[in-house]
């Protein structure tokens, strides 16, 4: 893939899924998040998202395994990453179901996830692409701070509202 006219492959990577729990709880996962997130951001910059959260997700683990021409990353993973934590930037007190039983406040399970992303991308032999799971996840933190700036603002006096 590091031919230029291969770069495409960076968002094309996003359709294809390893197997079918992957693609089934990627669609869940925005299913869910999803709507909720256009409402808030409009349509244009759901899709401009989640589109570019699978390119700016894929872009670390390229130029780690560039050399590798047995890594594959696959998934929509990144761009969903990059839409659940922008829900997560709008709702950080909201409870998440983790798997689907347990609630947390979001902005906790987000903590928790990105570090147990950082940890789990500095392991060999994963077949999961954590580094592309946390760099959706940040993605998507700083895609509605740069959509408006002001929202900084905002995140701060939710997340100093704790309601748990």
């Amino acid at each position: 893939m590091r031919h230029p006219l291969q770069s495409y492959r960076l968002i094309t990577s996003g359709f294809v899924h390893v197997d079918t729990m992957h693609l089934i709880f990627n669609m869940i996962s925005l299913y869910f998040f999803g709507p909720l997130l256009e409402r808030v951001i409009g349509a244009e910059h759901f899709i401009l998202l989640y589109l570019s959260g699978i390119l700016v997700a894929n872009l670390p683990s390229f130029y780690k395994h560039m050399h590798n021409p047995s890594f594959a990353s696959l998934g929509a993973s990144g761009g969903v990453a990059a839409v659940i934590f922008a829900v997560i930037y709008f709702f950080p007190w909201d409870k998440i179901y983790l798997f689907y039983v347990i609630p947390i406040p979001s902005i906790l399970l987000a903590v928790g996830y990105l570090i147990y992303s950082a940890y789990m991308s500095r392991q060999d032999r994963q077949t999961v692409n954590h580094t592309a799971h946390f760099w959706g996840s940040v993605y998507g933190f700083l895609y509605v701070i740069i959509l408006d700036p002001s929202h900084g603002a905002k995140f701060i006096e939710r997340i100093l509202q704790v309601s748990i």
